[in-house]
């Protein structure tokens, strides 16, 4: 089971986002992650039932996302007894059980199947030895992510800080202002804010770790990485730093390598977990990863209406791929 399938994220956010108008939680049995219904009208025309993860939301609102979504393998969900007209499950891993079973599933009733989205999830083994993970890394990797940290010293007292759960309000803040800065925008909302306190809080409770790390150079505050340690796994969740403190150093990727050389040092720990997402100005993660995992997120197509409606679009989309015209 991943931190996204903890009762700690998937209770914190449904008591955020559940009261949205339209959510209906439904509740079978412990295992995997829970579902909900939306029910809504599309383009306020057309009422749809979107059957999908707790911890997701198709079309209808943005929240921190949840991935490595999926079922208990020993009592799936009955999904042909609930009334749905589509059902959405997101960020899927790829090839898995979970995936076999939806697609066996959808092909002995009839339901179509599309693929809505997929994405790349980036890990390191953290099990080895760490002066033979950054040999087998590029030489420029392996320059932004170890090697300029003497850089880094000449500007300053470097220090290092778990800001929980002393003053996570403050890591947030800080968190918020460096992604502002870059890229003109915060992280997070307020509301995004408090699930992320609430999850943390009750993280705990489930033998999980927060660690907000702060990088200080000279007593100043210059990076953030958002970081949970949960079943021998760190998840690194969110990141963020100050710009051209030096011309010579990647702040951020470097401020990773002393987490994640944390992480090789640590007999409990056996993976760093860079989830999916890429960076600003290049993709970072895969770089750095020694696994890749691939996700998927596959809707699922009940109402008849519907078949119709998304045959339509994924035959318009075919042709405009092709470079003709659809009719």
């Amino acid at each position: 089971m991943s931190l996204f399938q903890t009762r700690a994220w998937q209770d914190a956010w449904w008591k955020f986002w559940g009261d949205t108008p339209g959510f209906r939680r439904i509740d079978l049995f412990p295992g995997g992650n829970d579902l909900y219904i939306d029910h809504y009208r599309l383009k306020n025309v057309l009422p749809v039932s979107c059957l999908q993860f707790v911890g997701t939301s198709y079309r209808r609102i943005s929240t921190p996302r949840t991935e490595y979504n999926g079922f208990d393998g020993n009592q799936r969900p009955p999904l042909d007894r609930l009334q749905w007209s589509e059902a959405v499950f997101a960020d899927m891993v790829d090839g898995s059980d979970d995936v076999a079973w939806l697609l066996v599933l959808a092909r002995a009733h009839g339901w179509p199947v599309r693929r809505v989205a997929t994405d790349i999830a980036y890990a390191i083994d953290t099990l080895g030895d760490f002066a033979e993970y950054l040999a087998s890394l590029g030489k420029g990797t392996r320059l932004r992510l170890f090697n300029r940290r003497s850089v880094l010293e000449q500007c300053g007292d470097v220090m290092i800080d778990n800001w929980w759960p002393e003053n996570p309000d403050g890591f947030f803040e800080l968190l918020n202002r460096f992604h502002l800065e870059r890229w003109g925008q915060p992280c997070f909302n307020a509301t995004s804010t408090a699930f992320h306190l609430e999850f943390l809080r009750q993280i705990e409770q489930e033998g999980g770790t927060p660690e907000l790390s702060v990088l200080s150079v000279a007593g100043q505050p210059v990076s953030v990485l958002y970081n949970v340690w949960y079943q021998k796994t760190v998840y690194n969740l969110q990141a963020g730093y100050i710009e051209n403190l030096h011309k010579k150093i990647a702040l951020g990727t470097l401020h990773l390598g002393y987490s994640i050389e944390a992480a090789f040092a640590n007999p409990g720990a056996r993976l760093f977990d860079m989830l999916a997402g890429g960076g600003k100005n290049e993709d970072y993660k895969a770089r750095l990863a020694t696994r890749q995992l691939p996700l998927v997120s596959l809707m699922l197509v009940r109402n008849p209406v519907f078949k119709a409606l998304y045959w339509l679009k994924d035959f318009r989309d075919r042709k405009r791929e092709h470079g003709t015209s659809g009719v």
